[in-house]
């Protein structure tokens, strides 16, 4: 799924309006019908109290469009307008006169120096933030501020339309007490890049996108920065197996790392390597970790180094298809010579992780030696020793995007929602959750890049293919162990489950909208 910028989702509402031969209020009441549509699926006519608070642009307008069908069915709605200004849409004001045609209680018109705290909110009522959207373009004064943590205090079910309003689309947040804290967000056509980012998130508990028919054309030609990683992404990079395959067919993966007491860390890579589908695996580690491996992982082939407790020397007479490196090597001085002999030396595409990753970020003149398309998977803290520090998630995307770019690599930013990071593009996972925040499942996560590549696919692809299956391996697995029992062997376990699920057909929900209960409307007065 593509995440457009607000900037292509005005592109498309003009575009859409001039193919479609439509005004800009159709659009706008297609998509409040869809917003009621949502609530009336779910609310079925229960007669909670409903706060619609609508600002007097077009997302408050799209507020009006909600409050209108919200009354018409019969719905106990009391609407609010944030009259801070005289600068009104046009589409707002047309909306405002069509809400006074089917209701006595016209919408309640609140300045911006009334006490608001007058609005009796109750925990169990739900608001509908129609305040501002994605073209808020000034600062969010004190009295507004006042009544979105007047929104908090109540703690109402609060829904944002679009986006929860003083959140921007493109930049961090400043102020946390000028943006509304929504449990649920709506967002149309298109979610949000500050629904993934870790600073901004938070904002939203959960979101929804909802199609308002914006040209479907435009949607497909238009590029976009960046993209949402979910089943229909990476359904199309899955090779099958054809029949007459055999091991060599998927490649040979070679894995290194390891120290002493860190044998598990190759030892989960390594397992996650074949799992995940390579034809087979080596892995080169100290002499201490020959026998554990050997014993926890049978399927693997081992080389060790000559030195019992790190590696010193990397040195192999087979001849790798992909190689994993950095997962519990350390960082000790002859460990970091081994490491730059086998960049100098490697003719592999590489997955570095860990402490490769941290050798790369105290010897940057070894960036250069890395081949094209390498992968990095860091987390936070490793990639910030990598790009440097970062003042908000936007300045992080933009360092990581320069590095890549620089390097022309592929970097993995793991966290809730990971991001892959290449040349200009983000592609963003759509799987995981709390449960892969245990010790070890990075490890895993290296191990399955590894073993895609190994297998033929391009290391984007495998790379994109990878973190999905690790993320829904984790979402399978949560309903078995809950969140807090998962450890990264059962990560390993549920690769198979989420190869599996790929091909699971959704259950289709039945949804009644708008025109369907119109129609049921007429029908039963007609009896």
């Amino acid at each position: 799924m593509k995440i457009f910028s607000k900037e292509q989702i005005y592109a498309g509402v003009l575009q859409t309006q001039k193919r479609q031969e439509i005004a800009s209020t159709e659009l706008m009441e297609r998509a409040g019908t869809q917003i009621f549509n949502w609530l009336h699926m779910r609310m079925q006519g229960a007669q909670v109290p409903i706060h619609v608070f609508c600002g007097i642009g077009n997302n408050g307008g799209d507020g009006l469009v909600v409050a209108r069908h919200l009354i018409t069915h019969g719905y106990n709605v009391s609407t609010y307008v944030i009259n801070c200004s005289d600068k009104r849409s046009k589409d707002f004001l047309i909306n405002y006169d069509r809400i006074k045609n089917v209701t006595k209680n016209w919408p309640t018109l609140l300045s911006c120096k009334e006490d608001f705290s007058a609005i009796l909110i109750d925990q169990k009522d739900i608001i509908v933030d129609a305040v501002f959207g994605i073209g808020l373009n000034r600062p969010i004064d004190d009295w507004i501020k006042g009544l979105f943590n007047h929104f908090r205090t109540s703690k109402a079910y609060t829904l944002s339309i679009d986006i929860p309003s003083g959140l921007h689309t493109d930049k961090a947040v400043e102020d946390p007490d000028a943006v509304v804290n929504a449990g649920y967000t709506l967002s149309f056509q298109t979610p949000k890049l500050v629904f993934f980012l870790p600073e901004t998130a938070k904002y939203s508990i959960q979101w929804e996108v909802l199609d308002i028919g914006i040209d479907p054309e435009y949607l497909f030609a238009t590029p976009t920065e960046a993209d949402l990683i979910g089943k229909n992404e990476v359904l199309p990079i899955y090779k099958p197996r054809e029949k007459y395959s055999h091991k060599g067919t998927f490649g040979h993966s070679l894995i290194i790392g390891g120290s002493y007491g860190k044998i598990g860390a190759v030892t989960l890579a390594s397992k996650a390597a074949l799992r995940v589908g390579a034809g087979k695996i080596t892995a080169f580690i100290p002499k201490c970790g020959y026998i554990p491996l050997q014993t926890a992982f049978p399927e693997a082939m081992v080389i060790t180094d000559v030195n019992d407790e790190k590696i010193t020397k990397i040195d192999f007479n087979i001849e790798p298809t992909v190689t994993g490196i950095g997962v519990g090597i350390g960082t000790d001085t002859k460990t970091v010579a081994a490491f730059e002999a086998f960049l100098k030396a490697n003719k592999t595409p590489l997955v570095i992780d860990a402490d490769g990753i941290n050798i790369l970020a105290k010897k940057k003149a070894l960036l250069k030696l890395m081949p094209e398309l390498t992968v990095l998977t860091p987390h936070p803290k490793e990639l910030e020793r990598l790009v440097g520090k970062w003042t908000n998630d936007f300045d992080k995307l933009k360092k990581t995007k320069a590095f890549a770019k620089k390097y022309k690599v592929i970097v993995v930013i793991k966290g809730a929602n990971t991001i892959t990071v290449f040349d200009d593009k983000l592609y963003i996972n759509a799987t995981g959750n709390p449960g892969l925040a245990t010790a070890g499942t990075g490890d895993v996560l290296t191990g399955m890049v590894t073993g895609l590549i190994s297998q033929g696919y391009h290391p984007l692809q495998a790379t994109l293919f990878g973190v999905y299956l690790h993320g829904k391996s984790a979402d399978i697995l949560i309903e078995k162990f809950g969140y807090q029992s998962i450890i990264a062997s059962d990560v390993i376990e549920g690769i198979s489950l989420a190869y599996l699920d790929l091909f699971k057909q959704p259950e289709q929900p039945q949804v009644e909208n708008v025109d369907d209960t119109e129609q049921q409307s007429k029908k039963n007065t007609r009896k």
